[in-house]
Order: C-alpha cells, then structure tokens, then sequence
C-alpha cells in the first residue's frame, strides 16, 4: 500500500516499536518454565507462562496474531532459536501497520486497534494450543462454585476478544488454527501460508490469504522448469500442509501437461533422524539425470539440505527450484553460497515498505520478503472492519452497540469483498476461496563481479511466465543453460522408445534399411520406389540407371562386337568381289550370304542390348535377339542337312537327292527362320513392348547405393523363348553334323561345320549356368548382358572363323588355288568321293586337287 509521507514512521520510530514491544514482553525470549510474572494494567498479575511468547496491545477492536518468533524446539523443548526475518520482521511489520491505522484519520476513524500476538515456534501442535487464547473469551466460564481460601468469589481475568487473526506463516500451522477458529467464526487472513488444501471454502470456509495459493506457485514452477527445457526432476517436500500439497500440485500440473517426469518425490520428516538429509542426498543421485530439484520446503529444512549436498560434494550438480518459502532468504544460504549458486526462486510479488526502512545508520538490515503481505492482511481485516463500521455505525464516532459484539461471519463477508491498492501497489482482492490473486517475481541466487552472491530478479509469472533467460548465470558467470532429462533428443532419422511407465525416458532407435522416421516415435518403410533421404526424416526416389556406354560392362562386348563387324563385313565384301571364283562358288554363295547376315545380325545386337532402353530399342530387341543366331543356324542346318541327304543318297543310287539345289535350300531357310519372325509378331500382340524400371534388381541392404534399373520388358522367361528355337536349330545342326563326321575329308564343308557346332555348343552350355546363376547378384543387369552379347559374339566369330577365314585367305594370299577345275557328272563326283573315302582309310592320300573339284563340281551340277 502506498502510504502517504505523513504515515511514515521514521527508521528511529520503528527502533522505538521494537524495543518497547521487546521490554514489555521480556518473557517473549524466556523459557516456558520460567517462574518470572510481568504486571499489565488492564488485566493485573498472572502467571507467566499465561503470556508467555506473546504480546498484547490495547485497543477497541483486538486482533489476533501469529509469527514463527522462534523456530522448532529440539530436546522435548517446544521453542527453539529465535527467527529474526520470519518472526521478528513479520511480527514488527503488523505493530508498524496497526500504529498506522491507528494513526489514519480515514481509515476507523476514533476505533483504536489492538492486538494479541502468539509466537507459533514453527509448530503447528503449539501454535494450536497457543491459539486457544483467541477463544477464550467465547467460551462461558462458570464460577458459582468456585470460592476462595477465605471465602470470598473469584476475580477472573477477562480475557480479550479477538475479531480476527493474522496469520499462521507455515500452512500446516494455519491448517489446524483454522480448524479451531472456523467452530468460533472467527476470520482468519495468512501473509505467507499457500498451501491449496486451504482453498477449499466447505472445510476452510473462515481461512483467507493475501499471498496466491500453490496451485498458481505450482504452475508458475511448472512454467520456469519447462522454459529451461527440464523434463525430468526430482521433487522435494518438507513434512506437513505446505510441502505436500505444493509437491501434489506441481505433479497434478505435470500429469495434465505430459510433458515434465518426475524422477522422484520424496519427503522431509518433521522430526528428521540424524544423517537425514544425507540420504535424501544419496536418494536423489540415483537419478542423476534429473538434476533439477523443485523443492517445497520450510527455511530450516532448505539449510540442511543444501548443506548435506555441500558435505556429499555435489556442489554445483543440483539445480535447485525453490518455492516462496525460500524466495529471497538470506539465512538459508549463509554459509551454504556455493552450493546455492544458480537456484532458482520464486515469491509473490512484493514491495518494500518503507516505514520498516531501517533500525540503524550502519546496519546491514535486509527487509523480509513477507513484511509486505503482514501488512496487506492487517489492512485487509481494518477495511473490512471500516465497511461494517459505515453499515453498522454510519455516523457514529467510535464503536456503536451494534458492533460491541463483532459477527465473525458478517465480517468474513466483508473481507471478501475489499479491494484497496496494497503495499506493492496492486490491488488486495480475494476471490470465492479467500484466495489471493498469482503475480510472483522470479529470482535467482548469482555470483557478482566482486565475488559476492545476491538474488536477482530475472522474471516475473502473472498467469503466464515471462523470463530473462538471457540474465541467468550458472555457476561463475556461466551463461550456458544446464541440462536436467533423462534422455538426450534423438538424432535425426531415429526414434524414440519409450521406457515403459517413464514418458520422458527413452531409447533412440535408429529408422534401419528402407525405413524413414515417419513421427517422434515410429519408423515406416519408404514406398517401394524410394529410399529414406540423407537424415531419414522422409524419402526420395531411387536413382534410375541403365548400362552405360562407357562401362567397362559395356566397352568389352562393344570392342569384340565392333572386330566381329569389321571382319564380317571384310567376308562378304571379298566374296562379293570374287562371287564368280571356284572357292565361293563351291562353298554356296547365297547360303553363305545369308550366314554371314546372321553372324552381322549377332554382332550388330550388342549395340541395342546396350542402347539406352525405349520403346522402339525394345522392340528392336525383341526382333533382333534370336533372329541373328535364327539366320546362321537355320544356314548351317540346311547345309548340313544337304550333306547328310547328298552322300546318304549316294550309298543308294546315282542320282542326286531332292532340294539340293540354291533356290530350294533358300526356300528351306527362310521357312525355318519364318517360324522365329512368326513367334515375335505373337509376341508383340499379346505383349506390346514396353520399358519399367526395376528396383529390387539392385535393391541392397545399404539404401544409399539402391539402384532402379531401366529395362525393356524382356524376362528371363521371354529370353529363353526367344533364344530357345535358335538353340533347338543349333542342337538338331550339331546332329547333323556328328552325322556328316564320316563324310570324306575331300568334302571342305563337313568337317568346319562339325568344328563349329561343337565349339557353339560349348559356348552356350557356359552361357546359361553363368546367366541364371547371377540372377539374384546386384550386377545382374551387367553380368547377364555383358555375358550375353559376348556369348552370341563368340558363336558368330567362331563360324566366321572357322567357315570363311580360311576362304578368305586362300582367295587373297594363294589366289593361285582359286581356279576352275575340269567338269564331270554328278555320278563321276560323287563316286570319285567314294573312292577318295576308300583310298583314304587305307592310307593313300588322294590327289589334293580331288577337293576342290568335288565341291566345285557340287556346285555347278546343283545348280
């Protein structure tokens, strides 16, 4: 509350409040025990014990007050060592506003205020049996048969009658008053109790507060810790109203939010045992990752907590969450700075009163951070009282009859409904529950530059957290903002797996193979065409390739292709230049043209099996594959067949066999090789020909060298059907050439077509183990290719090599053999090969020229 300068007590008037108050109520610092009276005018000698921990102001209208003068008594003893922030300061700052009051012309005018204060010694037993003082005047006492020694009545004393109280501090303490003083009526308004079990108004009804609840200090912690990024801490909760119910709080709020764990919650007894707070220490670093500690806890526990994790050497690992229990307290850290360093602090929002400024030029006097509030309350309950004064007495000077007897509840009504601007400047208002609105300052205990430590404000929550994240320190001037999870954020492209029970704990999965991380917690598998990305958080399409021209695969066929091209196109251009010479004449001109196309087709085909694939490349393929190998082997069969059928004939009779001639055994050819165009024009009917793009050919373990692979739509099936009449010509040609083994060695076709059947068939029967064998390898479509192409080379150089190299060479380098022989019969032919065979077993050799002219008289007499 603003107070104007002519209500301010000057420093030297607070001194005199103090020490009259201190001298007056010298049994204030005494034992229970002890057998000292003071006197009081007003109500004459009695024991002391009576008084004891207590002060007592006169006035028209007495309010009730309780401070935690001292703190909790050990040994059996109730009372301990004296408090000088929490009781005296409080204690003084309720004297300094009833004086102020007292003092207001406007405010109870001609109504003096008095007081009777109760020390609580920070137990909530006591200060319950203290407290029944507040009553006494409530209940009757009945004296008629009571008498003196000498006969005469009793004079009893009359006790004061309390309209309304102050306090408690601790919730626990308010809690059991409360129980007491709502049986009487009598209001009750706490400046530093905020535990939320007291917001319930069907058991609490008469209990208000100018200090917010916890359930607000709850979700203002709950807002500081999820600032940081903490999602895993520890609580800690003092014994008692205060402790538990703010603990309780802030892990509803957790539960509702999802998004803070909490590692463990464990409690401070009342009466703690020694080596205590040790283990609460050693309890604590189980979970280790939980570093950040919200502690709900009373001053004293706050010190030797802090000076157990000092002894266990964990200065620096905890990050201490307090609530307003420690604030700004200076006593809980003394002696205890650096392990303080760095904690966090919160306390309702607060003002300095400056009336209580100081008790001394060179003292080093630091305000306590609920002075503020002692003084809202005493003013909460005059304005109250000043609103049924003006209903009740309007006009009237003083007290008027109808307030000589105060109605607890009609005051409770009027409490609730003041509204005044209170010491820090904001409004004092209760709500329905007698709660206080949330507004707390944020601080936090930092190291300055003189080496010194000191709470700074670094935010402030009014139903919503506003904080400097930029001005906190973490030990020594460290900026950088601790950790306190369970589990490090996964990495990109990994998910989590939570640990069964514990939401912020996990394990990160890494998305393996084809699967990409899909959400926080799960991996899908990429669609087939793709592959996960580089950080596996999505997928991309699988890179498409083919077999390239400039691939090793691919320069090898191309190079033996390219040899074949050139010596095939050699052939036929020496045989066209010397069409009409015996040795091409003999060897069948236009069955030799047409195996030579089939040796350039079969050469040729290397380049479409390597060309980029297409819809026309493909169809090419499907027309060219076997036709080139169709052409040679239908030829070779029909020569072969004509050879068979000629000296088969021969064994017989004279004349020559049926179909022998050049036209007829083009005729038999091309039938043969109809049969294989007839086939691929099915083909292409119920399958027009097509490109696809096949990914599980190179579909690896590894993602990243995942390969689709463009081709034509030519299976292994298709392939083996294509190649497949082909190869059943190339078989029936090798049987008909073992047939013709026995020909005689004069006949020069026989034998090289032996020769090259035989070599084909090797050459195809290491084709197919080597073709089908790599067809689960990730370099099928090189392998099966490259083996291809140089398979169907192979068997067209080694008929090139073996039917018309020799021709070739004779007709270039001994031009001298190639010249036209005497003419004869077919009868004189073929029984002068007869002969030849004859000569030839019994080991004369015929004349060398008997060669040539066989062949060469074949060929005219067929023609």
């Amino acid at each position: 509350m603003a107070l104007p300068e002519s209500q301010r007590l000057p420093s030297f008037l607070a001194t005199r409040h103090f020490l009259l108050h201190f001298l007056a109520s010298c049994s204030w610092f005494l034992p229970l025990a002890s057998p000292q009276r003071i006197t009081d005018p007003a109500i004459g000698t009695a024991p002391n014990q009576e008084y004891a921990h207590s002060i007592r102001l006169e006035g028209d209208i007495i309010l009730g007050g309780l401070f935690p003068v001292h703190s909790r008594g050990g040994g059996g003893m109730p009372c301990g060592e004296l408090k000088k922030e929490k009781g005296i300061h409080r204690l003084e700052a309720m004297m300094f506003a009833i004086d102020l009051i007292n003092k207001d012309t406007e405010l109870l005018p001609n109504i003096t205020l008095g007081a009777r204060i109760l020390d609580t010694c920070s137990r909530d037993t006591y200060a319950l049996e203290q407290s029944l003082t507040f009553v006494q005047a409530l209940i009757e006492k009945d004296g008629s048969d009571v008498r003196c020694a000498n006969g005469d009545l009793p004079i009893f004393a009359k006790p004061d009658k309390i309209v309304g109280v102050i306090g408690a501090a601790a919730s626990s303490v308010s809690i059991m008053v409360a129980n007491i003083l709502r049986l009487f009526k009598i209001p009750q308004i706490s400046y530093a109790s905020t535990a939320p079990e007291l917001s319930d108004n069907t058991r609490y009804d008469f209990f208000s507060r100018v200090v917010p609840p916890d359930s607000y200090q709850a979700q203002a912690m709950m807002d500081i810790v999820t600032a940081m990024g903490w999602n895993y801490v520890s609580t800690l909760a003092s014994e008692g109203n205060y402790g538990e119910s703010g603990v309780e709080a802030f892990v509803q709020i957790s539960r509702e939010t999802g998004g803070v764990c909490i590692a463990q919650s464990l409690k401070i007894p009342r009466e703690p045992k020694p080596g205590e707070f040790d283990k609460i220490i050693i309890r604590l670093l189980e979970t280790s990752n939980a570093r950040a500690v919200i502690m709900f806890a009373n001053e004293d526990d706050i010190r030797r907590i802090l000076d157990a994790a000092k002894h266990n050497n964990q200065t620096g690992h905890f990050l201490w969450v307090g609530s307003d229990s420690w604030g700004s307290k200076i006593s809980p850290v003394i002696g205890q700075e650096r392990v303080a360093e760095g904690a966090v602090t919160i306390l309702p929002k607060r003002a300095s009163v400056d009336g209580l400024e100081k008790v001394g030029r060179d003292s080093s006097y630091e305000q306590e951070g609920k002075v503020q509030f002692v003084m809202d309350a005493v003013y909460a309950m005059a304005h109250a009282l000043h609103r049924m004064h003006r209903e009740l007495c309007y006009g009237y000077p003083g007290l008027c009859p109808k307030m000589a007897n105060i109605d607890g509840k009609e005051l409770l009504s009027h409490i609730r409904a003041v509204n005044f601007n209170g010491s820090a400047g904001t409004p004092v208002v209760f709500n329905e529950n007698g709660d206080a609105p949330g507004r707390y300052d944020i601080f936090q205990y930092q190291s300055t530059n003189r080496s010194t430590r000191e709470y700074k404000v670094i935010g402030t929550w009014t139903n919503k957290l506003h904080l400097n994240v930029e001005a906190m320190q973490w030990r020594a001037g460290d900026p950088s903002l601790p950790a306190s999870v369970c589990s490090v954020p996964c990495r990109m492209g990994e998910r989590k797996k939570i640990v069964k029970g514990v939401p912020c704990c996990w394990h990160c999965e890494r998305c393996e193979g084809y699967h990409f991380q899909a959400s926080e917690f799960s991996c899908e598998l990429c669609p087939y065409e793709q592959r996960p990305d580089a950080n596996r958080t999505g997928c991309q399409n699988i890179p498409i390739i083919k077999l390239e021209w400039h691939s090793p695969w691919a320069v090898i066929p191309v190079f033996i292709s390219m040899l074949g091209i050139i010596a095939t196109t050699f052939v036929i251009v020496t045989f066209v230049r010397y069409n009409e010479t015996p040795i091409v004449r003999a060897s069948g001109r236009e069955m030799s043209y047409v195996l030579l196309t089939g040796i350039f087709l079969c050469y040729a085909i290397t380049f479409l099996m390597i060309a980029a694939p297409d819809v026309g490349v493909c169809s090419f393929r499907r027309i060219f594959l076997g036709l080139g190998m169709c052409f040679s082997y239908a030829a070779l069969l029909t020569k072969t067949n004509r050879i068979h059928r000629i000296f088969e004939q021969g064994k017989k009779s004279v004349s020559a066999p049926r179909f022998i001639s050049p036209a007829s055994q083009l005729v038999i050819t091309f039938s043969l090789i109809s049969v294989q165009l007839l086939g691929v024009f099915v083909w292409f009917a119920v399958d027009p020909p097509h490109t696809f793009v096949d990914y599980g050919e190179q579909r690896t373990q590894d993602p990243a060298a995942a390969r689709g692979v463009l081709k034509c739509d030519i299976s292994d099936l298709s392939l083996i059907c294509s190649l497949g009449y082909s190869i059943l010509l190339m078989v029936t040609c090798t049987v008909y050439a073992i047939k013709t083994r026995g020909v005689p060695e004069t006949f020069n076709e026989a034998k090289p077509i032996g020769f090259t059947m035989y070599t084909t068939c090797i050459i195809w029967l290491a084709f197919i183990p080597i073709f089908f064998g790599t067809a689960q390898s990730a370099e099928r479509m090189y392998i099966q290719t490259t083996t291809l192409t140089i398979s169907l080379s192979l068997s067209a150089s080694v008929s090139l090599g073996m039917l018309y190299m020799p021709k070739v060479y004779v007709i270039i380098f001994h031009p001298e053999q190639n010249i036209p022989k005497r003419k004869r019969s077919f009868k004189a032919i073929v029984t002068a090969a007869t002969m030849s065979g004859k000569l030839q077993k019994g080991g004369d050799r015929p004349n060398g020229e008997v060669k040539t002219e066989l062949c060469e008289s074949m060929e005219t007499n067929s023609e």
